[in-house]
């Protein structure tokens, strides 16, 4: 029987990962995206649409059938309250509540660490986070999601799982992200500016958030759950960006020239006991595989 799938932000660095994995699981894939950029393999069906309009949405997605829903969709920018919790969080109810009258078998929500805003690490997940003491525009609009989905859970048993991601990295990211601004300066042997690097923080490699999902869209026992998917192994950001820096034997961080955002945590890690425990998943990427690997995409790029 085919398998079909939706998701939303398929575009973006996790989207594009997740797309070729359902390729190769042979689902049939829709999906959805405001971007132009088409992806170029056989069969992919794609739609224009932002999720955050209801009425472009439901037209867009009116009499075509699903089983599984994934939402990545969110602008990338989190700079803007209005538009980053209207793309994140109105987009997000947008989408459940057009398929929760709908026989989907699951809707997983890729959520966020940030939703735990300064609980003390290792944050998990049972502990619940005020919305008002979420100071990020983008940690606000994901928590309202998931609170949203849970809620739809419980009132309409709606098959929703909200994994949580920490940092993920790999392949293929925007040098807007930390772990290719890194490499992409070193590869240069560039001098470059960097925080005081004190923070501590879960790095995930690319294809253990994959698996995270593939494991959760047939796991019925995930659902109304919130789910860490992380690697378990907290590292300063000081300590990642130095081993970089070794690993190519280029490039000259400089500390302690960028100053920590007012809503930036110092420490946010967590483990992933409920994931292994529900999912029988658990990373398989340590993070020096995942930054050599990484390192060579890029080398190769250069």
């Amino acid at each position: 029987m085919t398998k079909r799938i939706l998701i939303a932000g398929g575009t973006g660095f996790i989207g594009i990962n997740l797309v070729k994995r359902c390729i190769k699981d042979k689902f049939d894939i829709t999906i959805l995206s405001t971007q132009e950029k088409k992806l170029n393999y056989k069969n992919l069906k794609q739609i224009k649409c932002d999720v955050a309009k209801k009425k472009q949405l439901f037209s867009k997605l009116n009499n075509k059938t699903f089983d599984y829903v994934v939402n990545l969709a969110g602008y990338v920018d989190h700079s803007k309250k209005i538009k980053t919790i209207s793309s994140h969080f109105n987009g997000c109810k947008n989408l459940a509540n057009y398929f929760k009258s709908k026989k989907i078998k699951k809707f997983i929500q890729i959520g966020s660490s940030v939703e735990y805003g300064k609980i003390k690490s290792p944050q998990i997940e049972n502990r619940i986070t005020p919305v008002k003491k979420i100071k990020s525009f983008y940690g606000l609009a994901k928590l309202k999601s998931t609170n949203y989905l849970l809620n739809l859970n419980k009132k309409n048993f709606f098959p929703c799982t909200i994994l949580r991601f920490f940092l993920v990295y790999g392949p293929g990211q925007l040098e807007n992200r930390l772990v290719p601004y890194v490499i992409s300066n070193c590869l240069k042997n560039n001098s470059f500016p960097n925080s005081k690097g004190n923070q501590m923080r879960d790095f995930l490699f690319i294809d253990d958030a994959v698996s995270g999902i593939m494991q959760c869209l047939k796991n019925k026992k995930s659902n109304g759950h919130i789910l860490n998917i992380c690697s378990g192994n907290p590292i300063k950001i000081k300590s990642i960006i130095t081993k970089i820096s070794k690993t190519i034997k280029k490039g000259n961080p400089i500390f302690g020239q960028i100053k920590l955002r007012p809503d930036e945590p110092l420490n946010l890690y967590s483990n992933y006991n409920k994931a292994k425990k529900i999912l029988n998943w658990k990373p398989k990427i340590d993070l020096s595989e995942g930054l050599n690997r990484t390192i060579k995409y890029y080398e190769k790029k250069s």
